[in-house]
């Protein structure tokens, strides 16, 4: 079995988790591949932790042809990593060493027993859509053109709202007046979509979901759209300049730029130790029906 860890740091408190899933790596005699910003801090931290390959692209990556990839931290590390692993169909396991942890869902004291798992093939591959950008704008150059979470296009430096027209399969849909505009994944539906008062898809829906980020015009809502529809969006502001984020990569583009926001033509693919039902992991991740009475 060969595995791929991702990872930039962790905590004094993680170590001895880590150093466990290094163990059991070991017992299980895995030819290991570590990311090279891990590489640097394992070295300076924990110099027991040694014997194994490193990469730094998607390129070394794919050349060392992992069967899986280990993620060592949150929901976002998992983001990052998805940069790395990109069209791959490399499975990725994350282990939670963050706080809410809907993607990286395996706790940090179930290391050894994750490991085990993967050994015995007790797992399943939960596959997850992601949005693809495209853009004739020249100034804009977004080198990997893929989101997992979401797409948000949104205000920048000025406290002026920003006007979005957005377009279904070339069908004007509205002009939202807002802060900004998140187009969510079901992945990305309980998150930053989530905060703004969108709502919860199960990751196996075939959807996006629109939602304005503080609307100025209260009458309009979020609104979900079949996945294999196309958006476009035309963002207008005081400013030359907007920003767009893809999950937590941001780039500067300016006003006036077209952007179409479809299904890529590839999924990720998450690796899922146990059966859990997706209502068990909201009580369980977002505290549903927590009562003193229940």
């Amino acid at each position: 079995m060969r595995i791929a860890i991702y990872a930039k740091h962790f905590s004094a408190e993680a170590k001895p988790h880590v150093e466990r899933l290094y163990d059991a790596l070991n017992a299980h005699a895995v030819d290991l591949m570590v990311y090279q910003a891990l590489d640097r801090f394992l070295k300076d931290h924990c110099p027991e932790i040694y014997n194994y390959q490193v990469f730094s692209n998607h390129v070394e990556l794919n050349r060392l042809a992992p069967d899986f990839l280990i993620t060592l931290g949150g929901d976002g590390t998992i983001l990052e990593a998805a940069t790395v692993v990109r069209d791959a169909r490399i499975p990725i396991l994350g282990i939670n060493l963050g706080r809410m942890g809907f993607l990286a869902d395996v706790a940090k004291t179930e290391v050894m027993n994750a490991v085990q798992a993967l050994a015995n093939e007790h797992y399943r591959i939960v596959e997850r859509a992601l949005i693809e950008v495209e853009t004739d704008e020249p100034e804009l150059h977004i080198d990997f053109p893929f989101a997992l979470n979401e797409v948000t296009t949104s205000r920048k430096d000025s406290t002026a709202m920003v006007s979005v027209n957005a377009y279904i399969d070339g069908d004007f849909l509205t002009t939202y007046w807002a802060d900004g505009l998140i187009v969510a994944t079901p992945t990305g539906s309980t998150g930053y979509s989530l905060s703004c008062g969108g709502p919860i898809i199960v990751p196996q829906a075939r959807n996006f979901v629109i939602t304005p980020i503080a609307p100025h015009n209260l009458n309009v809502r979020p609104f979900v759209i079949p996945d294999n529809q196309e958006i476009e969006l035309v963002v207008e502001s005081r400013n030359d300049r907007f920003l767009i984020s893809l999950d937590s990569r941001i780039h500067d583009a300016p006003r006036g730029c077209r952007l179409r926001l479809k299904k890529a033509g590839f999924t990720l693919a998450s690796v899922q130790l146990k059966e859990q039902p997706f209502s068990s992991t909201l009580r369980s991740k977002l505290f549903w029906g927590v009562d003193r009475r229940n």
